[in-house]
């Protein structure tokens, strides 16, 4: 048998892209199914359908902070190790 290692804590900013990537998901969906009535004729869903869609915007913002916290922190941590 082999031991597996022990899972990594999270590097600061995972949580937030995967957050972001999930939420962003959401709105892709939800832009899919608010522009699929345009193609198939039917009626068009209402607006909160058209809000929903843009959680893929707040999706990728929220991913993009989460890259910026992990670079400040990969910064950070380069720094520390200069200065030792």
């Amino acid at each position: 048998m082999t031991a597996t290692p022990p899972a990594a804590a999270p590097a600061p900013g995972d949580v937030l892209v995967r957050v972001g990537g999930i939420v962003f998901v959401v709105g892709a969906v939800a832009t899919l199914v608010t522009v699929a009535p345009l193609f198939l004729g039917t009626e068009p869903f209402p607006t909160v359908a058209y809000a929903v869609s843009m959680l893929m915007g707040v999706g990728f913002l929220i991913a993009a902070a989460g890259v910026l916290r992990s670079v400040a922190a990969q910064r950070r941590q380069a720094k520390s190790a200069r200065s030792r």
